[in-house]
């Protein structure tokens, strides 16, 4: 952190500003927190109790990750469960990515710094970020991730009782709506013609390999895929300029 920013940090944030900051990261947080009553429900459906679904939320804490595991779950059982694990985390490691850009930032310690890490996230990552000086940048950090972990966790214990008294998922279409819940989040990602080329690629390896793998494994290899489909442009570009 340099000195300018520390003097910042320092300094209190004036109040129009703070509110500003607050509405903006409870906003994010409830329209994000919400969607974790779908969660609750296709954990349920995926065979997952309500106390497996609850650990997920409070533990794991990121939806994306999340959303991936029950799906791999749900279509394998419990022999799925270590392509479950590497998809997920997987998914999990742009958080680590998030987390070395904040470090500076947010300048926390000890127990906060493992708080923070918990709650790094998407949405708290981008409401920091997005923030014109430290202290903003701060207080948008962690009402963000504290308001979207605390409605997350209620909203999942929601959906997943909701999820109970429905009774067998496949009479409402639940068991084939975590694919669905996670094309949702995939889809806003898909600005760029490479984007959806690279999403393109790894559907058609993924949708190829489904009935001759067992559940969890195509979806790894269609990640290891879309790496490679990512990668070879680059290495285009980093060729044609040394030429």
């Amino acid at each position: 952190m340099s000195v300018t920013e520390e003097k910042e940090a320092g300094e209190a944030l004036d109040p129009e500003a703070r509110r500003r900051v607050w509405r903006q990261g409870l906003s994010v947080g409830i329209a994000t927190g919400a969607y974790g009553i779908s969660f609750g429900a296709l954990a349920v459906a995926a065979g997952l109790d309500v106390w497996q679904a609850q650990a997920l939320s409070a533990l794991m804490f990121t939806g994306g990750s999340q959303f991936a595991f029950v799906g791999i779950v749900g279509s394998g059982g419990v022999a799925a469960a270590p392509a479950a694990i590497a998809a997920s985390s997987m998914l999990g490691i742009r958080n680590a990515l998030y987390a070395l850009e904040l470090t500076q930032l947010l300048g926390v310690r000890r127990l906060r710094k493992l708080a923070a890490a918990h709650v790094t996230i998407d949405e708290s990552t981008a409401v920091a970020v997005s923030q014109d000086d430290v202290r903003a940048s701060r207080v948008g950090f962690w009402v963000t991730g504290l308001s979207i972990f605390l409605l997350w966790n209620l909203m999942t214990l929601v959906g997943a009782l909701v999820g109970n008294a429905l009774g067998d998922p496949k009479q409402w279409g639940l068991d084939a709506a975590a694919c669905a819940a996670f094309t949702a989040l995939l889809w806003p990602r898909l600005k760029s013609r490479d984007a959806v080329g690279i999403a393109v690629v790894a559907a058609v390896v993924a949708m190829a390999l489904s009935p001759a793998l067992p559940a969890g494994l195509p979806v790894i290899v269609a990640a290891a895929a879309a790496l490679l489909a990512w990668r070879a442009p680059k290495r285009a570009v980093v060729e044609e300029g040394r030429s």
